[in-house]
């Protein structure tokens, strides 16, 4: 969008213009990249940090140990919400999924010679849709018992609950009280449930005023309510919160420690179990020659970083 300067020449209306492109930007094509300077959505930079999959040698032995149906294809085809930076969004064009679990997939995919389709998906669709239609599910599940239940999970990274407001926490939020607070989740995740729902059943079962809970498709969409002030707080996986944090140009800060740290899982059908292994000894061999870490520096999200891959491990209820 192009701004006249006739406009910028008054700093009030600069002020309101530049907000408005900001909100524009953040919520126009759900270009998922976290909010970018005046709160304008960008992925400068953090997009060029993207692996290349070209360096990861293929190795033959996994690739003959694949089920007959991925070999016949040649292709992994990947369900990712890419809207939670920085671990999968959109780049700069608006289409092309980038981020930490994206590079991920596509070092696996080159260590089985197999090309990777990253498809952007609603989180909450993509479990129920593995096997049909996705190879993979790569989208920063949290391993719980519930997941488990329903998926096979190979672990390969490890988050936590953050916290953000607005800089300054002007409305002073604080988590041991959020008690009639409106707070910002993404749909489906392990922050909207089981972490609001319990802290909102103890409000109601104290007689306070119930959290309202805002949740929403995109992570985008949550940090620009935080942004803009129509939430108090947002919650999400720590690096997630980290991102926002560097992207938002200081509008956004910390709120607490982080909490619950737990593995994430690459999701594979509960059936598929011949691939789930295959995509656990991968990730092992990644870890082993340095290409993991060389992905999760490449987005400076080592914190996360794990020295064993499983499938199903055992999860915290």
């Amino acid at each position: 969008m192009q701004i006249s300067p006739s406009l910028l020449s008054n700093p009030a209306l600069k002020v309101a213009t530049v907000l408005a492109v900001g909100a524009l930007a953040l919520t126009a094509c759900t270009n998922a990249s976290e909010t970018g300077p005046s709160g304008a959505a960008s992925a400068s930079g953090s997009a060029a940090a993207s692996f290349d999959p070209s360096t990861v040698q293929k190795d033959d032995a996994l690739a003959a140990m694949l089920p007959e149906a991925i070999k016949a294809k040649g292709t992994l085809t990947v369900g990712s919400d890419t809207s939670y930076a920085p671990a999968e969004f959109l780049g700069t064009d608006g289409q092309t999924p980038v981020g930490y679990d994206v590079d991920i997939a596509k070092a696996i995919g080159a260590a089985l010679g197999l090309k990777v389709q990253v498809q952007t998906a609603e989180f909450t669709g993509i479990l129920p849709a593995l096997g049909p239609k996705y190879d993979l599910g790569v989208s920063s599940f949290t391993i719980n018992p519930e997941r488990l239940a329903a998926v096979n999970m190979v672990s390969y990274y490890q988050a936590g609950t953050g916290w953000a407001v607005q800089k300054g926490n002007p409305k002073k939020i604080s988590l041991d009280d959020l008690c009639g607070k409106s707070i910002g989740v993404q749909t489906g995740t392990i922050q909207e449930d089981p972490d609001l729902s319990d802290r909102n059943k103890k409000c109601t079962a104290e007689g306070k005023q119930p959290i309202n809970i805002v949740t929403l498709k995109t992570q985008t969409d949550i940090t620009t309510r935080l942004v803009n002030g129509s939430i108090d707080a947002m919650a999400a996986d720590s690096p997630i919160i980290g991102y926002a944090l560097t992207q938002t140009n200081g509008q956004l800060e910390k709120l607490g420690e982080v909490y619950d740290s737990a593995p994430q899982g690459i999701a594979v059908a509960k059936s598929d179990t011949a691939l789930a292994d295959v995509v656990q000894k991968t990730m092992t061999k990644l870890m082993e020659d340095g290409s993991y870490k060389k992905i999760l520096e490449g987005w400076g999200v080592t914190d996360g970083a794990i020295t064993k891959s499983e499938v199903n491990p055992a999860a915290a209820s």
